[in-house]
């Protein structure tokens, strides 16, 4: 089921332990969730290398809550065609992101 719903899932939520979860931009991506922050891109308070955090997917058609899962976040550096892939995601900007982490769902 995570699959499927990360799949058409354009957006989740973050929940960064002592911070109010926030809803970020991802891309799932060999079965890993992608996030580019700072920069143009996306805040997220808290997310830190080896952080735990809970990641809640809801329906992008009628926004009802679809799953919640833990995930660790990961620091990466990410391959040329994981970086493509995060730059065509942003139809509407050309990002220029500080960090990309992974979010390795537990």
């Amino acid at each position: 089921m995570l699959d499927a719903a990360l799949r058409k899932a354009a957006a989740i939520w973050v929940a960064v332990p002592g911070h109010p979860p926030k809803l970020v931009w991802a891309l799932w991506r060999q079965n890993t969730i992608w996030l580019a922050v700072g920069g143009t891109e996306q805040e997220v308070p808290g997310l830190a290398d080896g952080v735990a955090v809970r990641v809640t997917v809801r329906s992008p058609s009628t926004h009802s809550h679809l799953l919640e899962t833990p995930a660790t976040a990961r620091l990466t550096e990410p391959d040329e065609e994981t970086a493509l892939a995060l730059r065509t995601a942003r139809l509407n900007t050309t990002p220029q992101w500080e960090s990309v982490y992974r979010l390795e769902v537990a």
